[in-house]
């Protein structure tokens, strides 16, 4: 009989409420015959991820701790801007999944076009960027910040109903027919969220762990 296959999720920030979060949010991901999913912080990672040279300088530290890893089948990289998604995947023969792509590509199943919450006005252009690569722009309805730190968009009062107020205008005032959650951070809103919402909501950060699952229980 193999071994349980072994899925290391890595919040590219410092901060341990984030990681967390993560935990909770992935624990109906876990089941006893299916892989073991284990989730860790960069600890050399700024507090959050929020600007580009966040972002840049993390994307060698991740690779570096993928390299370094033994006995996982697969990484995800639990930051909505994908830190180093490339490189890592050249550090390594195992599937590496950014939760931005998998967010977005989920959220497509799901209505034809897609609203983002993120943390901060000046994430927006960066996470822009990112769709026009991979050709979805047309797809997006709307981004709108909330105006938190990644710490309280995970553990602030009031963060979930400013991501209330926010996902309502993208819904009503954009289009959006589902919304994705644009920050790890926010991961244990997902439900009462889409609860309020009455749309389909997205946690990237399931959406990718869900896409590893699938990929390493059929290799």
């Amino acid at each position: 009989m193999s071994s349980r296959r072994r899925i290391l999720v890595i919040n590219p920030n410092s901060n341990e409420v984030v990681t967390e979060g993560l935990r909770q949010a992935l624990l109906p991901l876990s089941f006893a015959q299916g892989p073991e999913i284990v989730c860790e912080s960069l600890p050399d990672g700024p507090p959050g991820i929020e600007t580009q040279a966040h972002v840049d300088g993390v994307a060698l530290p991740l690779r570096r701790r993928i390299e370094a890893a033994t006995g996982v089948d697969a990484f995800v990289i639990a930051c909505y801007s994908d830190p180093g998604l490339h490189v890592a995947r050249e550090g390594t023969a195992k599937p590496v999944f950014g939760i931005a792509e998998c967010g977005v590509l989920t959220a497509l199943t799901r209505a034809d076009r897609f609203g983002v919450i993120a943390i901060k006005s000046g994430s927006i252009p960066r996470h822009i960027r990112y769709l026009r690569q991979m050709g979805l722009v047309d797809r997006l309805a709307g981004e709108r910040p909330l105006e938190m730190s990644v710490a309280e968009s995970a553990s602030g009062e009031g963060t979930l109903a400013r991501m209330i107020e926010v996902g309502t205008e993208l819904k009503d005032r954009d289009g959006a027919g589902v919304i994705v959650m644009g920050c790890a951070g926010m991961a244990r809103h997902r439900r009462p969220l889409e609860d309020a919402l009455g749309v389909p909501v997205i946690d990237p950060t399931q959406a990718a762990v869900a896409m590893a699952v699938g990929t390493v229980s059929v290799s």
